[in-house]
């Protein structure tokens, strides 16, 4: 599934509401909390360093992989922040929450991608 998103701060809480949705249609409604918290950190990234408008993705395979793709050249870090930083954490947050996570250039930007395990997968495509 993919959407096409403005880069506005207040299409945040749109993207939590589209993951929901989609997860729910899947029947991965255990999902959703991680999810929607890898969704909104990423596009929150995109938002705030990234440039153009925004893809938001759902692939459900082998493992659900979130991934956002701007326009953008900067490559996240994972940062240890201190307890009064206010920014830093969503990187730190989406590699808690995922299983691995990582960041692929394409000829017009970039695509952050995080993956998640499927409960039960046992090698054979869930979709």
């Amino acid at each position: 599934m993919s959407w096409d998103l403005p880069r506005d701060p207040a299409v945040v809480r749109g993207a939590r509401n589209l993951v929901n949705g989609q997860l729910t249609r899947w029947g991965l409604r255990h999902l959703i909390p991680d999810t929607e918290l890898i969704a909104s950190e990423l596009v929150t990234n995109a938002i705030r360093h990234g440039g153009g408008p925004l893809v938001l993705r759902l692939i459900k395979h082998r493992v659900l992989t979130c991934e956002v793709s701007d326009d953008g050249r900067s490559f996240p870090r994972l940062c240890h922040t201190g307890s009064t930083d206010e920014y830093g954490r969503g990187i730190l947050l989406v590699s808690q929450m995922s299983h691995r996570w990582g960041c692929r250039w394409t000829p017009g930007g970039k695509v952050v991608w995080a993956e998640q395990d499927l409960p039960g997968h046992n090698g054979k495509d869930l979709s």
